[in-house]
């Protein structure tokens, strides 16, 4: 099993642009969710995802992507708490950065009615913090 930072690619489609021709904001979020899918089963997590209700999310927009531009989604392991995982991201076209942040989830039983956290299995716990580990002195 791989272990590290996910790198997937995706292509801008007609979809993922607003009225001025640039990439909406939104296209960024289906783009990290799709490379934390990729994580997941990486980390043989598959359903991990629905038990992940997000409680944050950061994104700084730094450049424009167009229509058809080809990007490239960085997306790893910052931090594992107690009951929450920190993600990071980041969109590059070739070199250049577009955008960059922060995807933070906590762990919730599927079908409980009360929005409490629930503490990490400690075997989803070990996967994330191994995913975590393999990210030091990577940038």
């Amino acid at each position: 099993m791989s272990e590290g930072p996910v790198v997937i690619q995706r292509t801008v489609e007609w979809p993922d642009t607003d009225a001025s021709g640039h990439y909406h904001h939104s296209a960024v979020l289906r783009w990290v969710e799709a490379a934390e899918a990729v994580l997941h089963e990486r980390l043989e997590l598959p359903d991990l995802v629905a038990r992940l209700p997000r409680v944050h999310y950061e994104v700084d927009y730094v450049a424009r992507l167009w229509f058809r531009d080809r990007v490239q989604v960085k997306f790893s392991v910052a931090d594992v708490g107690t009951t929450s995982v920190r993600y990071e991201f980041t969109v590059t076209r070739g070199e250049e950065v577009a955008a960059r942040g922060v995807m933070v989830c906590v762990y919730s039983e599927p079908h409980r009615h009360e929005s409490t956290t629930t503490p990490w299995p400690e075997w989803m716990a070990q996967a994330l913090r191994r995913a975590n580990a393999s990210n030091d002195g990577s940038g």
